[in-house]
């Protein structure tokens, strides 16, 4: 859990030190996921570090504002990545120090909007024709199944496969929230396959020693199998997650119901499904075909 720890080093302030430490501690008990946790300690880290030798409580707003316009001009900035520094620094001095809420000035960016990546059907065909090694078609026809982030599926427990009513669990998935989804039939007959094979103690999906397998090695599983495949399209596991969604709302599934699938909290998220779905756009007919 504990990143940076050579940058850790460097601060000799033992109120620095401190704050750091209070800082974790602060986002450990308000509960929040471990990538943020990480996320946001590497950005006060960084922030620290800036004002060395200062007392974290003492730097001024004005200061703050001239490190964010500092950092701004010289990086590269995505949205994201500009709003979770002004978040982790804000995080600091409302949630641990207990401060008034403060707004700094420097414009938020827009966060870009994107369409998803979305495998056609036959490529994901091809992708999981590919895979000749068992436990890694598993994985991918559990993430295409299912519409599940690759951090769900690493975290998944055999507890969570429920044969009996055909449904898996998703345990604290984004937002610390539980969530059930369809258990495919064909989907349960390549687990038993698997399971027979693999005998997997706790995890799902296990490593070389029992331990909890990798996101990055599920990733690589995708990699590897597109490569075979010769599907030069570009997108990780997240891009089966999109496929899946989009492929129900295409087969006839209402949004809401793709919504509760996938978790989301809002069905303004799930509506951009509606942007990449064939059968949307096989609706509107271009004004050239009436010309031509």
């Amino acid at each position: 859990m504990i990143l940076k720890t050579k940058s850790v080093k460097k601060i000799s302030s033992k109120m620095q030190q401190l704050a750091i430490a209070a800082y974790t501690e602060t986002l450990r008990l308000k509960n929040y996921s471990s990538n943020t946790i990480n996320n946001y300690r590497t950005h006060f880290i960084s922030f620290i570090l800036y004002f060395i030798g200062e007392k974290p409580s003492s730097i001024t707003k004005n200061q703050i504002m001239d490190y964010l316009v500092m950092l701004r001009r010289k990086e590269n900035w995505s949205s994201t990545m500009q709003n979770q520094k002004i978040n982790a620094i804000k995080f600091f001095y409302e949630q641990v120090l207990k401060q008034s809420r403060t707004v700094y000035d420097l414009p938020r960016a827009k966060k870009e909007w994107k369409l998803p990546t979305v495998f056609a059907e036959e490529e994901i065909k091809s992708i999981l024709m590919a895979l000749e090694n068992l436990k890694h078609k598993t994985i991918l026809c559990l993430a295409y199944a299912c519409g599940l982030r690759v951090s769900e599926i690493v975290n998944m427990k055999i507890k969570d496969i429920d044969s009996k009513r055909m449904v898996i669990t998703v345990r604290q998935g984004k937002g610390k929230k539980d969530r059930q989804v369809m258990l495919s039939e064909k989907l349960l007959i390549l687990m038993r396959e698997y399971f027979q094979k693999y005998k997997p103690k706790v995890w799902l999906f296990e490593g070389q020693y029992g331990e909890q397998y990798s996101s990055r090695s599920a990733q690589l599983i995708l990699k590897d199998a597109k490569k075979k495949a010769g599907v030069t399209k570009k997108g990780s596991i997240h891009a089966m997650r999109h496929s899946f969604a989009t492929h129900l709302l295409e087969g006839g599934t209402d949004l809401i119901s793709i919504k509760e699938l996938l978790g989301h909290n809002s069905l303004k998220t799930t509506s951009i499904y509606t942007h990449v779905s064939k059968k949307h756009m096989s609706k509107i007919q271009s004004p050239l075909d009436k010309l031509l």
